[in-house]
């Protein structure tokens, strides 16, 4: 005896599935499991998409350091760094303007 669902178990299914929702409301159903789908692998492959785009950055911050602190030195200097940067652009608008 086979374990597999045979053609005859389908049909069953089906019947049952029609006669517990209704025949009008299953294309719905079917639609708004379909969009779903759609949101959900959209969703999935944004998902992915960063989790790419994060791994160079943390492989650069990873980076092997002599100690932890010196790498919080160095994130604290860049930062530092950037902070300077912004405020000479800051100070340029404002001459410009």
């Amino acid at each position: 005896m086979l374990n597999g669902l045979q053609p005859w178990h389908l049909i069953i299914l089906v019947l049952i599935v029609v006669l517990l929702f209704g025949a009008k409301r299953l294309p719905d159903a079917a639609r708004s499991v379909g969009k779903s789908m759609k949101i959900f692998k959209a969703e999935t492959k944004s998902m992915q998409d960063e989790d790419a785009a994060e791994e160079p950055e943390k492989k650069q911050l990873s980076a092997p350091s002599a100690t932890p602190q010196a790498n919080s030195d160095q994130q604290v200097a860049d930062l530092q760094r950037q902070l300077d940067e912004l405020k000479k652009q800051q100070e340029q608008q404002k001459h410009a303007s």
